[in-house]
């Protein structure tokens, strides 16, 4: 099975090789052996773009160097890109290049460019991130969810958080768990605020349940304030331990946040992500 590095890299290699083609994120994220929501996620942690941005940039630098050394014509170049219609490339390469695409071809414009990105070896690295290998056996969850974009989620998620606990599910769940689930096939994914299953309680009819099978988890601890102790670690699982990890594959479509009960003072708070592995 390949690592990590080389699956972003076929991946990047193959968006490259297909610029000018309808580009399905599922395809490219079979590129590198993960769904698409880890691809997502991993991505966006190691590059600081969403798949989307990056691909949108690098078609519109393609095509600035296109309308400047060709003699295409910008609907042209603006189909040959993706784009429905000539005002909507114009909108995004005015956003992009500052100018508008029939400027390039009068000359003397200043036009950015945006390089493709590549794997680099370097020696980084040498800094503790703490996580144990646990089997939990399953369980059935309930709570309440909502749709989150990965783009935004670091910012949306502790505002649905907020919005849950003043509300009157707030009292039904008290938040044991944080699940964020695999859409399947887009950078959107559900995040389910959780308890345990109890079969003797009487629920509202508007919750919903989530079956979580017996699994083995990469558990890692997160100490400190909400919620940026767990998005610190939660980048850093993603842009450092599993790409640079060649003994554990990610096992299933979602992963869990567990929380402890707050304590008085915020600032020691723990909880935990569990991500579920298989070994390679």
């Amino acid at each position: 099975m390949q690592g990590w590095s080389e699956g972003i890299s076929a991946a990047l290699e193959y968006i490259e090789n297909n610029l000018t083609e309808k580009l399905d994120a599922d395809v490219i994220a079979a590129q590198a052996n993960v769904s698409n929501f880890y691809f997502q996620k991993i991505f966006c942690a190691l590059s600081g773009f969403t798949v989307g941005e990056y691909i949108r940039n690098r078609r519109l630098s393609q095509a600035a160097g296109e309308l400047t050394f060709g003699n295409e014509k910008v609907i042209d170049v603006a189909l040959k890109y993706g784009y429905d219609s000539p005002d909507s490339f114009t909108r995004a390469f005015c956003r992009f290049h500052g100018v508008t695409p029939s400027c390039v071809s009068k000359g003397n414009v200043e036009l950015k460019y945006f390089a493709p990105l590549k794997i680099k070896l370097t020696l980084e690295g040498g800094k503790m991130l703490e996580y144990k290998i646990v089997k939990k056996a399953q369980f059935t969850a309930i709570g309440i969810s909502r749709k989150f974009c990965n783009d935004t989620s670091y910012c949306e998620i502790p505002k649905f958080w907020n919005e849950h606990m003043q509300s009157e599910f707030g009292k039904e769940i008290c938040g044991t768990y944080g699940i964020c689930i695999d859409n399947g096939g887009c950078k959107n994914f559900t995040y389910l605020i959780a308890d345990d299953y109890a079969p003797w309680k009487e629920y509202s009819g508007d919750l919903e349940m989530k079956y979580i099978p017996e699994h083995t988890y990469a558990v890692f601890p997160c100490r400190g304030k909400l919620p940026e102790s767990l998005q610190t670690v939660n980048t850093k699982i993603w842009s450092e331990w599993l790409p640079a990890c060649n003994e554990f594959a990610i096992a299933d479509n979602f992963n869990i946040e567990y929380y402890a009960p707050l304590g008085e003072n915020s600032e020691e708070d723990y909880c935990e992500i569990w991500i579920p592995v298989k070994a390679v």
